[in-house]
């Protein structure tokens, strides 16, 4: 077995290890060996001397992220079991192989025991950011991985560093291949991704099954998306036969991929797009308008400090909302903040429901798809939450 450098843990904090969390905080190290560096492996044990895991080491609140509960002879024999297990979970789930819909996660981080670690599959292209330096390092070999579990289907290896030293201010760089293109389908429907200058890897694939629920609300109504971003839930809705359909998002950007994968699809439904703050828009928009809403914003809250600010953002947002939907229409709101359980952001909308004065009834609970697993001893991997609501 290799040597690795060790860390041991207070008597009283070793519980969350011992019930597989993948994450070790700092407060619950007594000690450590000498020279440790962000990104080491290291080894876990309790001060009796029991084996408890191995992880990646990082200064900071968290101290280690695991990546396993027992003792490794070899780590990158380690990284291949993980990715391809992956991708027979996707296999099973029906997104790898799947003419119709060609783009999905394939490493959703700690869901596929790889904390850190993101990868997502656009039609021949793997985008993948790390978000540690542990998994900063194995980038190389990762695109090894990838070169032979998918052969000839991968065109290249993107990779678009969140880590310490990457934080996405440094550049991506294709580790293999070159950018040739990002079409991918979608449930049949088609849409352009730019992994180099979108947002996280490029396109939103957590909100696939989300768009699709969409669609059966969509017909004949007029729609309004807010934070479109690239337009998923606008495309979806304008080809499901909406009479309407506008998308706002502060980004001009965002508006012009919004147009393009709106153009893409080839609709019969009229679309308008809005460079606009969604609040400003929303003030402003007439009553009784719109028969279905989107609310998607970005992460209101990126830790639990700023947890309560979000919390009230989040009832401000569905106030407005609440305020300017027609009366027997639709709300499909969300939350990607991990710091915002299911709990208190349902708490946010109800507050809202209830200062609206509406009669509001819950259709859906929503959440992320399977290619975004959540590991059953890591409850924080569920970030996305939504309700889909009719409103009166």
């Amino acid at each position: 077995m290799p040597a690795y450098p060790q860390i041991v843990l207070k008597r009283s904090k070793t519980d969350s290890a011992r019930r597989f969390h993948p994450w070790i905080f700092s407060g619950a190290i007594k000690r450590m060996d000498n020279g440790i560096s962000e990104g080491d492996l290291v080894e876990v044990f309790s001060e009796d001397g029991e084996y408890l895991a191995i992880g990646h080491y990082a200064p900071g609140s968290i101290a280690v992220r695991i990546v396993g509960f027992e003792r490794i002879a070899n780590v990158r024999t380690l990284w291949d079991e993980r990715f391809r297990n992956a991708y027979g979970l996707r296999k099973t789930a029906g997104l790898a192989e799947n003419a119709a819909t060609n783009a999905y996660r394939l490493i959703n981080a700690e869901g596929d025991g790889m904390p850190g670690l993101i990868v997502d599959w656009y039609n021949g292209t793997a985008v993948m950011q790390t978000h540690s330096e542990g998994m900063h390092r194995e980038a190389h070999t990762f695109a090894e991985i990838l070169r032979a579990i998918y052969g000839e289907r991968l065109r290249a290896v993107y990779h678009k560093p969140h880590s310490s030293k990457g934080s996405g201010k440094a550049g991506g760089q294709y580790l293999f291949g070159e950018k040739t293109g990002g079409l991918i389908t979608e449930n049949g429907l088609r849409f352009n991704v730019d992994w180099e200058r979108g947002q996280k890897t490029g396109f939103f694939l957590d909100q696939r099954d989300n768009r699709s629920i969409l669609s059966g609300y969509a017909q004949g109504k007029r729609v309004l998306n807010t934070f479109c971003y690239s337009g998923g839930f606008s495309v979806y809705a304008a080809c499901a036969g909406a009479s309407l359909v506008h998308s706002v998002d502060s980004s001009a950007r965002a508006i012009e991929w919004t147009d393009e994968n709106i153009a893409l699809n080839e609709t019969g439904s009229e679309h308008q797009s809005f460079v606009a703050d969604v609040f400003d828009f929303l003030h402003g928009a007439p009553n009784d308008f719109y028969d279905v809403i989107v609310l998607d914003p970005p992460a209101f809250a990126k830790n639990i400090s700023a947890r309560h600010q979000a919390v009230q953002a989040y009832r401000r947002l569905n106030l407005a909302a609440f305020k300017k939907v027609a009366a027997g229409g639709i709300i499909f709101t969300f939350s990607c903040s991990q710091a915002v359980g299911p709990g208190m952001f349902s708490g946010a909308v109800t507050a809202a429901a209830i200062e609206s004065g509406r009669n509001v009834r819950i259709l859906r609970h929503l959440f992320q798809p399977a290619d975004h697993p959540v590991n059953i001893y890591h409850p924080e991997g569920l970030y996305l939450k939504g309700l889909a609501l009719a409103v009166w």
